[in-house]
């Protein structure tokens, strides 16, 4: 909701009364004010609107998913990089249902701007390979498999990567 340099501030006028309360003798105050700062520090590396869009993306609901998106109106202003990557890649996720092209696009742009997980990573590179494999980039589309296939370290994605290797071969 808040610009993330926004957060900062009040996260630091937050801890300031925090300092003086602890001055002032009223030691709860300062602790309470402490934990209602690390709030804002939270929300200024994960922004709060991403969060809820990932909600609506674990229920499958991509209409809402895109709704919470939306109401992000300057990405590159309001978002950390990584934020950035992430508002991508959930945009490529929405996309990959309908228009590859569009898909590959924001795939590629939350790959460039960086994912923190490795299994997310992984997801954007299997989901670029599908992607590829369908507009018949074989090679590209092997590579990309490879390489998700080394990002998914908690084998969460096996089952996925060996289906596109059989499609592959069909090719």
């Amino acid at each position: 909701m808040f610009n993330k340099n926004i957060k900062l501030v009040i996260a630091g006028l937050i801890i300031a009364y925090a300092i003086y309360q602890f001055i002032e003798g009223e030691i709860g105050n300062g602790i309470f004010l402490l934990l209602l700062s690390s709030i804002f520090i939270f929300l200024y590396y994960r922004n709060e609107i991403i969060l809820l869009a990932f909600l609506r993306m674990r229920k499958q609901d991509l209409p809402g998913t895109e709704n919470w998106l939306k109401k992000i109106k300057n990405p590159e202003g309001a978002l950390t990089t990584k934020q950035q990557g992430y508002y991508n890649y959930l945009h490529g996720i929405i996309f990959s249902q309908t228009n590859l092209t569009q898909a590959e696009k924001y795939f590629k742009k939350a790959l460039k701007l960086g994912l923190t997980m490795d299994y997310d990573v992984a997801m954007a590179k299997l989901s670029l390979a599908g992607i590829a494999m369908q507009k018949r980039r074989k090679r590209e589309a092997t590579t990309l498999l490879k390489e998700a296939k080394k990002m998914d370290k908690n084998n969460m994605l096996t089952e996925q990567i060996r289906m596109m290797q059989q499609q592959m071969k069909k090719i």
